[in-house]
């Protein structure tokens, strides 16, 4: 039980992690935005990593839930 325990932390403490990089990411692509010049290079970069992250996310957020057979 105490290393579904941890597993499950570690998993909470990992998702945690990525949102504060999302957020971060999120942030960057507004500044971006803001500024008015944008590179479009850059910009799609950003938001294929935010992406690549909300989807690491919802990985792990499903690794916590336990499956319900309907």
């Amino acid at each position: 039980m105490d290393g579904e325990f941890l597993d499950q932390q570690t998993l909470t403490e990992t998702i945690e992690g990525l949102r504060e990089q999302h957020v971060a990411l999120n942030h960057e692509v507004d500044a971006l935005t803001e500024n008015g010049v944008i590179d479009q290079l850059k910009y799609a970069r950003l938001k294929k990593e935010k992406l690549r992250i909300k989807d690491a996310i919802s990985h792990l957020e499903d690794q916590l839930t336990p499956d319900i057979i309907a």
